[in-house]
C-alpha cells in the first residue's frame, strides 16, 4: 500500500511471519534496543513465529505489517488479521502491542486496516508512547514495573522511602516459613518439566473455580507455553522459577524474557501454603536474583492488583481502542464503546463495568479461535 499519511515516502508491506528474512528479523530485534519498553517478548519478531508454530503452522491470519521506504524496512508490527477485523497476535496471551520503527518513520494508523485487508484493527495494551494510535484510543491503563537499574538494594530502599512495607512484610513471611516449613528452596531458571506442567494444572483449576474462561482449553496457548519453555534464544523465551517449602512445590512462576526484561506471565501456588504468601515470596526471590544478572526490569504487565502496585517503582502507560475504515464493523465497535463509556460514567457499582467486561470476554473468545 502506498502513500501513507504522516510520511508519504513510506509503504506498508504485509507478509506472514515465516516469510520474514533473517535480515528483517535481525533488524527488528535491533530496533528493540531503542527503548526499554520495547524490550518485551511480545514485541519481538520471535513472538509471532512462536504463535504460528503453536497453532500448527496453519494460516490463522498472523501477519507482519512492515513499513518500508523504497523497499527498505523501517518498522515492524505483528498482528492477527481475520476476515473483517484484526487484533493482537497471540491474543489473549499477548500483553503489549506497538509498531517498532526507526527514528523519523512516522505513519498513519488508519493505513493498517486497508493494508491488512480488514475493516478494523482492535488494539489493547498498546504502548501509550505510540503517537500514531493515540487519536484512536478509547481508554488508558497502566502497566506496573519493578526497575532494578540501580540494583536490588537501591530498589528496596526506594520502596521503603515511598512508605511501602511490602519488602519488610515479605522478609517477615520468609522468616516465618523458615521456622515452620523449612527448608525453603528457590530455583531460578528451572528445567523441571513436572513443575512446569503442574503450574498449568493449577492455573487451569483456578480459572475454572473462579468462573473464568479456561484459555488453555483451546490447545494452542498451552502449546505456545511449551514452545517458549524450550526456546534456546538468550533474549526470548520462557523461564521457570520455583519455590519449595518443606520439600513440596509451594509456588511456580513461568515468565517470559527479553534481553534485559523479565515479563511476569503465569503464576500459581499451592493453597496449602497460603499463610506464607508463596507466590509473593517467589516474586521477591526473583527480584533479589536479578541483581547482577542481565535483567534489570521485572514487568508485571497491565492490571491493577495490590501486589503489582506495591512491588513496582515505575509504570508504563497503555491504551485500548480501534482504528479502521468506514464500515458496519467499525460502526459496531464505536457503538459498543459508546455503551461502555456511558455505563462506566454512571454510579451503578459493578453494573457499570458489565459492558466493558462483555467486550473483553468477546475479544478473548475471538482470539482463542
Amino acid at each position: 500500500m502506498n502513500g501513507i499519511k504522516g510520511d508519504p515516502r513510506l509503504d506498508i508491506e504485509v507478509l506472514r511471519p515465516n516469510d520474514m528474512s533473517p535480515d528483517m528479523i535481525a533488524q527488528w530485534r535491533a530496533l528493540q534496543g531503542r527503548e526499554p519498553a520495547w524490550d518485551s517478548p511480545f514485541l519481538s519478531p520471535l513472538w509471532p513465529l512462536a504463535v504460528e508454530r503453536a497453532q500448527g503452522g496453519a494460516d490463522k491470519g498472523l501477519r507482519i505489517a512492515m513499513l518500508t521506504e523504497a523497499g527498505r524496512p523501517r518498522g515492524f508490527m505483528a498482528l492477527r488479521a481475520g476476515a473483517v477485523t484484526a487484533m493482537a497476535p497471540g491474543a489473549p496471551m499477548c500483553d503489549y502491542q506497538a509498531m517498532l520503527t526507526e527514528p523519523g518513520a512516522d505513519f498513519d494508523a488508519r493505513a493498517l486496516a486497508p493494508a491488512l485487508g480488514v475493516h478494523r484493527f482492535d488494539f489493547g495494551w498498546m504502548l501509550e508512547s505510540q503517537a500514531a494510535f493515540a487519536p484512536y484510543a478509547q481508554g488508558t491503563d497502566q502497566a506496573w514495573i519493578a526497575d532494578l537499574g540501580e540494583g536490588y538494594e537501591a530498589y528496596a530502599a526506594q520502596r521503603r522511602a515511598a512508605g511501602v512495607h511490602v519488602i519488610k512484610d515479605l522478609e517477615k513471611k520468609r522468616r516465618k516459613a523458615e521456622r515452620e516449613a523449612a527448608p525453603i528452596v528457590f530455583t531460578p531458571l528451572s528445567a523441571d518439566r513436572d513443575a512446569f506442567e503442574r503450574l498449568f494444572e493449577l492455573k487451569r483449576a483456578q480459572l475454572i473455580a473462579t468462573g473464568q474462561t479456561d484459555v488453555f482449553a483451546a490447545g494452542w496457548p498451552l502449546a505456545l507455553a511449551r514452545d517458549l519453555f524450550a526456546s534456546p534464544e538468550p533474549d526470548f523465551g520462557g523461564q521457570l522459577f520455583t519455590l519449595h517449602m518443606d520439600g513440596k512445590l509451594a509456588a511456580i512462576h513461568f515468565h517470559l524474557r527479553g534481553a534485559h526484561t523479565i515479563h511476569a506471565w503465569m503464576i500459581a501456588h499451592d493453597e496449602a501454603f497460603d499463610r506464607y504468601s508463596p507466590g509473593l515470596l517467589l516474586f521477591h526471590e526473583i527480584l533479589k536474583w536479578m541483581d547482577g544478572t542481565a535483567y534489570d526490569r521485572l514487568d508485571f504487565g497491565p492490571g491493577d492488583y495490590r501486589f503489582k502496585r506495591e512491588l513496582s517503582n515505575a509504570t508504563q502507560g497503555v491504551m485500548h481502542g480501534f482504528v479502521g475504515v468506514p464500515s458496519p464493523a467499525t460502526l459496531v465497535r464505536g457503538a459498543a464503546y459508546g455503551v461502555r463509556k456511558a455505563a462506566e460514567a454512571l454510579p451503578l457499582g459493578r453494573v457499570s463495568a458489565l459492558p466493558g467486561k462483555a467486550m473483553r470476554r468477546l475479544d478473548l473468545l475471538r482470539g482463542l479461535r
